[in-house]
């Protein structure tokens, strides 16, 4: 008798955790979710008789959710590789549409220019490469806008998906399903519009979530584009951590 036996969602987390992708996106939980913890502990600290170790705790977190953030930029530095990958892959097999193949090539082009600048940025930061503090803010405000313009580009992107995905699922809706028949030759062909309503379901369920994805994504890259912002650190951390639980399903799904 084996007492103990595999189990098939431990593979899935040793799968999940083994990726950079997967790595990523737990740390985004925690970078995002630590700003939640600290405006928390703020907000409900003040005048606190325990003032002293809510104040100790924040900086904990605050030490933590630093290396973290760094970490998940240090994981980025490979991202140009893959996004070369995909740009030549797209460029092979270009969109039938050419609005759609623009929109790929602008946003493969924000990002080009985007991951490069980000790499100056913390490189500068850290006193890696001599950059005054000055040139070094403008680099990183530079990337966010470039973040932030290809953000845009893919809500066009999204926008145009769920109307083709829209005419699809109208067009599935109105075919005639002829059930039965007198020797039963039909059944195939039924079983073939079933396969075809559950991947047009898939589809809708991936441009939701992306969806959510990206306008969580929006609010932050406006607001780190700008040289002064008034968004509030909490408002970071709730866009964030949203953006981090839907990347987190998907990344985890796809395990």
């Amino acid at each position: 008798m084996h007492v103990l036996k595999p189990n098939p969602t431990l593979d899935k987390a040793c799968r999940f955790l083994g990726s950079v992708r997967g790595t990523d996106k737990v740390l985004m939980l925690i970078q995002y979710v630590s700003k939640i913890l600290v405006w928390h502990l703020q907000r409900t600290g003040l005048g606190a008789a325990n003032s002293g170790a809510r104040a100790a705790l924040i900086t904990r977190i605050l030490n933590f959710a630093g290396p973290v953030s760094d970490t998940r930029i240090l994981l980025r530095y490979s991202g140009l590789i893959p996004l070369l990958q995909w740009t030549l892959q797209s460029e092979a097999a270009p969109s039938t549409s050419a609005r759609s193949q623009f929109l790929v090539r602008a946003q493969n082009l924000c990002n080009f220019i985007y991951y490069p600048l980000e790499h100056t940025y913390w490189l500068a930061l850290h006193n890696v490469i001599p950059v005054s503090p000055k040139n070094r803010d403008r680099i990183g405000i530079w990337s966010c806008r470039f973040w932030a313009a290809y953000v845009v580009l893919y809500f066009a992107q999204l926008y145009d998906d769920h109307l083709n995905l829209k005419q699809r699922e109208k067009a599935l809706l109105n075919r005639k399903i002829k059930v039965g028949g007198d020797d039963g030759s039909e059944a195939p062909h039924v079983s073939d519009v079933l396969a075809q309503v559950q991947a047009l379901k898939d589809e809708r369920k991936a441009l939701t979530i992306n969806s959510i994805i990206n306008a969580a994504y929006f609010p932050l890259t406006v607001h780190w584009s700008l040289e002064r912002s008034s968004f509030p650190d909490v408002g970071v951390g709730i866009c964030g951590t949203i953006a981090a639980v839907a990347q987190f399903y998907t990344a985890w799904k796809a395990a």
